[in-house]
């Protein structure tokens, strides 16, 4: 719903093959698709209203205005476009405050064009070509990189290579126009592009900005121990939404505390496991111990400091076994890194239970 683009400046080394970046400030930004969920959720409530999260297609590369027109008329709401703007827009305003950049993505930009800024949005390339003009660089030089169709389709209109982030799950068959797609900004590596790489990784590790979570050890789909050899400790989603959504799907990894047995090294997936085709999103830490019995029920606490790769199916079983068993290996090593390890002694895993909702999930 709102849309930017960017230019950063660490893209722009002598002999680089592209000179831009153009983004959305989504992208960028942990929580900002979110944060417009919530908003819309809260405000369409006072009118008897419920915001469907599949509605967000259709706002994707929308100019505010143009945004604003598709809700007031899907939802029948009792408001011009510029009264509901009017309404909405104070909101939002308070929740800014709250976003934060995502790895490799905090250092200023030297150019931000907004959706109000141009005449038309997305699928029309404007904003790109605009973006282009006043870095004073050739459209073909540029790389888009896009969560959404309509700007996949702009980047393409502009002659820009384009990545796309698909940002809705199990779509990646609708962006084939992008010349890449990928699970998000964390798994972008720029020097396919001629770009510099980002210095963030530490032997096959990303860097994250902790966050935490907790709750009581449920029973998931049986098929951890029984299937992959993998104990993983389930833990429920209710009260998590926000986490689901904003956080990329893919494996991480960090520290584990059960209630009654210590602090563990544990790497986990959050997403829909492709090979198992899951219809909802979920959590799956592997804590690394040898466990006498089952822990069902058992307080577990999360600490989640880095991040090692993106979800991906898997020809087989055993292939899928064996890349766990490798991300284990890796999880393991960093953990043992003085970066990762002054996380064991988080207060977040020390202290009482996590209440199950979303605002004792971040520090």
């Amino acid at each position: 719903m709102f849309e930017d683009a960017l230019h950063s400046d660490r893209t722009l080394p002598f002999g680089s093959r592209f000179e831009l970046i153009a983004s959305s400030f989504g992208l960028c930004f942990r929580s900002v698709n979110g944060i417009v969920s919530e908003v819309l959720k809260v405000f369409l409530e006072k009118y008897g209203k419920g915001w469907d999260d599949r509605g967000a297609e259709k706002i994707l590369g929308k100019t505010p205005f143009e945004a604003a027109a598709a809700i007031v008329e899907d939802y029948e709401l009792p408001f011009t476009v510029d009264g509901f703007l009017s309404e909405l827009n104070p909101m939002f305003t308070d929740r800014w405050c709250n976003i934060k950049a995502l790895p490799g993505w905090k250092e200023s930009f030297s150019v931000i064009i907004g959706a109000d800024e141009v005449s038309v949005g997305k699928p029309s390339p404007e904003i790109f070509l605009e973006a282009a003009k006043r870095l004073n660089v050739d459209a073909s030089s540029c790389l888009v990189i896009k969560d959404s169709l309509p700007g996949v389709t702009a980047g393409k209109g502009a002659g820009m290579e384009v990545v796309a982030v698909p940002s809705l799950p199990k779509q990646t068959h609708i962006y084939a126009a992008a010349d890449e797609v990928i699970n998000s900004l964390l798994d972008l590596r720029p020097e396919k592009w001629g770009l510099p790489p980002f210095n963030d990784w530490i032997d096959g590790t990303l860097p994250i900005e902790p966050w935490y979570m907790g709750g009581p050890v449920i029973k998931g789909y049986g098929r951890g121990s029984k299937v992959l050899g993998v104990p993983t400790a389930n833990l429920p989603t209710d009260g998590y939404s926000t986490t689901l959504s904003e956080q990329a799907s893919g494996v991480y990894f960090g520290w584990a505390r059960l209630s009654t047995r210590g602090i563990y090294k544990m790497v986990m997936s959050i997403g829909w496991n492709p090979y198992f085709n899951n219809t909802k999103k979920t959590i799956e830490p592997w804590v690394l111990h040898e466990f006498d019995d089952d822990f069902y029920g058992e307080d577990l606490r999360l600490a989640i400091v880095g991040y090692i790769r993106p979800e991906a199916n898997f020809p087989s079983l055993e292939a899928l076994i064996a890349k766990i068993h490798e991300d284990r290996q890796i999880a393991e090593k960093a953990l043992d890194l003085p970066l990762y390890a002054g996380y064991k002694d988080s207060p977040h895993l020390l202290t009482s239970p996590l209440q199950q909702n979303d605002h004792n999930l971040f520090s």
